[in-house]
């Protein structure tokens, strides 16, 4: 009953659907890893199983063997009593010639008892070659189903954590104004040209005070004391000094200016 158990089982799990058990379980990694615990639980015990019943029939086989030696082996010695026994005949010793023919004769009933067991174990030599055989595609069937469940289980995983990935970037994506990625800079902008203008104004400010105003009148001085020594200059009258140079001024802005003749 255990090998047919085991056997059923093996031709069971051969002959799963995957996809379609992947399609209807709830969550197909957790029932991926219970299948692959199950698959490799059965590979195990149907590897002992086969491996029990290869034992029985190499003992079958190595009966049978013995079965045949014995019977060629008993006919071997019936033979040679027959023959020993025709020997003590012909030479009128009939007391060991019976006794010779009666051992060839046990030896006969050996033969034939050797040679009836091993054909009764002929057919069940053949039948448990057949289920050794079922069984060892059975399980090489069962072993790359669980190849097939292994590679489903990484693949699984594999999508898994991809589509992971892809929903955090997704998320951090949902942060970001994506329909107007440029917003945070413009912002920056404007407020670079607000700081500017607020410098210009400074500068304005500051070119509007008092102090700004007594160096611009320098400034003016400064001129006018140029202008002056320049008429001088061409006046042929000598240089001017500097603390000349305001009543050359007020002179220059009093006469109209005659070149020399």
């Amino acid at each position: 009953m255990t090998k047919q158990s085991i056997f059923g089982r093996i031709a069971q799990l051969a002959k799963a659907n995957i996809n379609a058990l992947i399609d209807q379980a709830e969550d197909p990694q957790l029932m991926l890893d219970q299948m692959v615990r199950d698959y490799t639980n059965s590979i195990a015990e149907a590897e002992s199983a086969i491996a029990e019943t290869i034992g029985n029939l190499r003992l079958l086989e190595e009966d049978h063997s013995e079965d045949v030696r014995a019977a060629s082996d008993w006919g071997n010695k019936a033979l040679a009593a027959s023959r020993k026994a025709d020997e003590y005949r012909g030479s009128g010793n009939a007391s060991d010639a019976d006794k010779f023919d009666n051992l060839a004769k046990v030896a006969l009933q050996r033969q034939i008892t050797s040679e009836n067991e091993a054909k009764m174990a002929e057919p069940q030599i053949a039948a448990q070659t057949q289920v050794v055989e079922q069984l060892k595609n059975g399980l090489n069937g069962m072993k790359q189903k669980l190849e097939q469940l292994k590679s489903k289980r990484s693949e699984l995983i594999a999508r898994s954590k991809t589509a992971e990935a892809q929903r955090k970037v997704a998320d951090a994506v949902k942060s970001i104004d994506i329909l107007d990625p440029t917003s945070e800079v413009s912002r920056f902008e404007d407020k670079i040209r607000r700081e500017e203008a607020k410098v210009r104004g400074q500068q304005e400010l500051a070119a509007s005070s008092l102090d700004a105003q007594f160096e611009s009148l320098e400034d003016i001085g400064e001129l006018t004391e140029v202008e002056a020594r320049l008429a001088a200059m061409k006046s042929g009258a000598p240089a001017i000094s500097g603390s000349q140079a305001q009543p050359a001024v007020e002179a220059t802005q009093s006469a109209p200016y005659t070149p020399n003749q």
